[in-house]
């Protein structure tokens, strides 16, 4: 039976799919492209069946999901793809407006636990109607994700403060952030398991491989605003595990999230498998 399965199209998202369409056989399984806001969408929906997925969407709706273990999109310390673009340094944004990204929801509730919980401001919100750096035209700061971020971060308006929120939740937890799971419909663990058994198989797989394949996927990437060697050095900053301290980091993140009122309660993970 075919699995309908979600990816992003970030570049934290690259090696393991190239990994994974090189290594395996994926002639039984239908790729539907999109940001994480509208995979997040389709998988809530049941238009896919398995993706790479926001992680504050498990925490929205955990009675729909599972959680593939020991795979992840995380970052350790530093995340370069999710970042902060301020003309004001972070220690001035108390009350101002941020305006945010609608392409994933995690990343927006991080910037508020980050905001509400380390700085104890009280800000405000707006969603970007044109989430690129130009958006500081109309707001003292923004949060902008994937490519766009990692792109406006190695070019580094002048003037303009850069903060990685990777690093800023590391800072004061000293634990990784978990962007991204990959979920599972609970309906299509329960109807396919052997499929998607075979499909975790060949991620966890794509995942130990990726590293080693990074120089040879470089050099597939035909974006003219990165060199090689940066693309290589991001995929090195991002963290493909689900360890014990990603757990935890999530964990926390989760029960951060509740108290801030950005979901309803701290959710138990629930594991496939």
């Amino acid at each position: 039976m075919t699995l309908r399965v979600g990816q992003i199209d970030y570049a934290n998202c690259t090696p393991l799919f190239a990994c994974l369409k090189k290594f395996h056989d994926c002639r039984n399984y239908i790729f539907t492209h999109g940001t994480p806001s509208r995979l997040n969408s389709m998988l809530y929906n049941g238009e896919i069946d398995i993706c790479p997925s926001s992680s504050i969407e498990f925490a929205k709706y955990p009675q729909k999901y599972l959680i593939l273990p020991n795979i992840s999109i995380s970052s350790d310390l530093q995340v370069r793809s999710v970042l902060l673009f301020s003309l004001l340094p972070i220690e001035e944004l108390n009350h101002q407006n941020v305006g945010v990204t609608g392409e994933s929801a995690t990343s927006v509730a991080l910037l508020k636990v980050i905001l509400r919980r380390f700085y104890s401001y009280d800000n405000y919100y707006s969603k970007l109607d044109i989430p690129t750096v130009a958006a500081l035209a109309d707001y003292p700061a923004i949060l902008l994700i994937g490519d766009t971020a990692l792109k406006g971060g190695i070019q580094r308006p002048q003037g303009v403060y850069v903060y990685d929120l990777g690093e800023l939740w590391h800072r004061f937890t000293g634990l990784p952030f978990v962007f991204a799971l990959w979920l599972v419909r609970k309906e299509t663990a329960l109807m396919q398991k052997s499929e998607v058994e075979t499909l975790y198989s060949s991620l966890y797989h794509a995942k130990r491989m990726a590293s080693s394949c990074y120089k040879a996927i470089a050099k597939n990437c035909r974006e003219d605003w990165i060199s090689k060697n940066d693309m290589i050095e991001y995929w090195n900053t991002i963290s493909y595990d689900l360890t014990t301290r990603h757990i935890e980091g999530l964990q926390t993140f989760f029960r951060y999230s509740a108290e801030s009122g950005l979901i309803d309660h701290e959710p138990e993970l629930k594991i496939f498998g």
